[in-house]
């Protein structure tokens, strides 16, 4: 389990391009489907969980993930497995780059990454809206939570705070204790 755990993460860590939010497509693949190691929901409520403490968010979910299935040792197997590949191609780009930092190739290729990136980050929001219930009547919250913070410059942390409170609040309303 514990060799299946680093490789699982060291696949996954391969395609770090675009950040963690990218990752979250192969992260769901392999954790639900291949694995069983997690259901969906609870794959969203880690992501919300990982998102939310600080840290690297990828590093961060394969920490939980291999911490609820072996552990400490599976945190630290998984969080290595994540973050070995990003560092090595680093180490291995830092080494070259200068070499091709003019080139018009290189410099083109990079231009065509960047949207290719937004749709991997594009397309897990909108997977995980569908698997948070995000509907007509309520994704008016993470629009003006994402304007709040992008256009009014308010800290995520705040935002955060105010939406747990707003969701404790709505359960009391809908329970009738409010």
């Amino acid at each position: 389990m514990n060799w299946t755990l680093f490789s699982t993460f060291v696949r996954i860590g391969l395609f770090t391009i675009g950040g963690g939010y990218a990752m979250i497509p192969l992260i769901e693949s392999e954790v639900t489907a291949k694995h069983n190691w997690v259901d969906k929901e609870e794959l969203i409520d880690l992501i919300a969980v990982a998102q939310s403490c600080p840290g690297i968010f990828a590093i961060n979910i394969s920490i939980f993930i291999g911490y609820k299935l072996r552990g400490v040792p599976g945190a630290a197997l998984c969080a290595l497995g994540t973050a070995l590949p990003s560092f090595l191609i680093i180490l291995a780009i830092a080494l070259c780059f200068q070499q091709f930092r003019d080139n018009v190739w290189v410099d083109r290729a990079f231009r065509g990454i960047r949207p290719a990136v937004v749709a991997l980050i594009l397309a897990p929001v909108f997977k995980m809206a569908k698997g948070a219930k995000i509907s007509r009547y309520n994704c008016w919250i993470p629009i003006v939570a994402a304007a709040a913070i992008w256009l009014l410059g308010v800290s995520p942390i705040l935002v955060i705070i105010l939406a747990g409170v707003g969701g404790y609040l709505y359960g009391r309303f809908k329970s009738g204790e409010l």
